[in-house]
């Protein structure tokens, strides 16, 4: 497992949930300039820069709930409410959007040029902002500085860590099915056409040579495919022609967009609910994801402007239904967490964990930490 994935995680995500969040901001006809504010206000937590420091700091994923947690926080950091069912959907339509460009990359370190294709949408919706556009474009160089020298072989293990991380998501699409890149069971189907990486010549050619590395023989084969060169290798600086499509916003079109879980996603939801195995690296996941959530410096709206809530589905009855529908979570046991030593690295986390305390001792348990979330709520 890569120890620099999750930036890539994070970034690629929250663009894709702001692309959804722009189209649905449209869709329902929400006024501009309340559209603009929720906008503005998630981008400001996404790129505040304690959070981008702490995010950019070497260390493993989090899991699927740990992360969730985040895009809650940062989805309701404005004016805007989503109910549960909506924030469900917001998710799911966000990890399968990365999923399929992930596993469409020509490239290992492709990887890079959709995270750029992702801030660079990011940029165009905040454009009139210049403060915040400074704040993007210091994430953007920070991206530069720190996978600019990576070889080839370490975004290889960074690709692998993210398709590990979606493995078991097959959530159909509805956007995804009517273009017939995914099938109904939620596989995606992988092109066999179009240009080939750059550097890499078109398949069909076989060469052989001797022990001395001399040509001696050439075979040619049918691949199957419809294969082009690339013309140009995208830019991976600061502004540039990306050349790779992977990132942009495919909601730019005003597109209703359904979910839908397969069957397999359900009977893995259900198993993952029935595991109450206790995983030992609960806590010190916590700790990291407390230290985290510190840095966002996520607000509560104030003012007397009202908030609003956002539907991401075309009816209320749709919404209450898809909500109605929706497992029940499992009981469970409360995590204790010990954070001495953060206390000492971070002012801001030690700020969080004086406001309980802890009397007895941990006990082990499946839960990823509801508890300490529901006091990060109080931030």
């Amino acid at each position: 497992m890569s120890m620099r994935t999750l930036p890539l995680l994070f970034l690629n995500l929250g663009g894709e949930m702001l692309y959804i969040l722009d189209q649905r901001l449209r869709a329902q006809n929400i006024p501009g300039d309340k559209a603009r504010r929720v906008l503005h206000d998630i981008v400001l937590t996404m790129f505040n820069k304690n959070f981008i420091e702490e995010l950019f700091k070497p260390q493993e994923l989090y899991s699927k709930k740990a992360l969730r947690t985040i895009y809650d926080r940062l989805a309701h950091a404005s004016i805007m409410r989503l109910n549960q069912a909506s924030m469900d959907k917001l998710y799911d339509l966000m990890t399968m959007a990365l999923k399929y460009q992930v596993l469409l990359c020509p490239r290992p370190k492709d990887v890079l040029l959709v995270t750029f294709n992702h801030l660079d949408a990011i940029k165009g919706f905040i454009r009139d902002n210049p403060a915040l556009v400074h704040l993007v474009d210091e994430t953007a160089r920070q991206l530069i500085e720190v996978y600019g020298s990576l070889s080839a072989g370490e975004f290889q293990l960074i690709r692998q860590t993210l398709l590990t991380f979606f493995q078991d998501l097959h959530i159909r699409v509805s956007i995804f099915l009517k273009d017939k890149v995914q099938n109904s069971n939620g596989r995606f189907v992988l092109p066999v056409s179009g240009p080939v990486p750059w550097e890499t010549e078109v398949p069909g050619l076989i060469r052989m040579f001797n022990h001395k590395g001399e040509e001696v023989k050439r075979a040619e084969f049918r691949h199957g495919g419809t294969y082009v060169a690339a013309q140009k290798e995208g830019s991976f600086e600061l502004y540039g022609d990306r050349v790779l499509k992977l990132g942009t916003n495919m909601y730019s079109a005003n597109r209703p967009v359904e979910t839908h879980t397969s069957d397999a996603s359900k009977n893995l939801a259900s198993q993952t609910q029935q595991s109450i195995a206790p995983n030992p690296l609960a806590k010190e996941e916590l700790n990291l994801l407390a230290k985290l959530m510190g840095g966002m410096g996520i607000k509560k709206p104030s003012g007397p402007e009202p908030g609003f809530r956002l539907n991401l589905f075309t009816t209320d009855e749709e919404e209450e239904q898809a909500a109605l529908t929706r497992p029940e979570e499992l009981p469970h046991e409360v995590v204790n967490i010990q954070a001495t030593q953060d206390q000492q690295r971070n002012q801001e986390l030690a700020r969080i964990m004086g406001e309980f305390e802890v009397t007895d001792q941990p006990k082990w348990s499946s839960s990823k930490g509801d508890d300490l979330l529901a006091m990060m709520d109080e931030l």
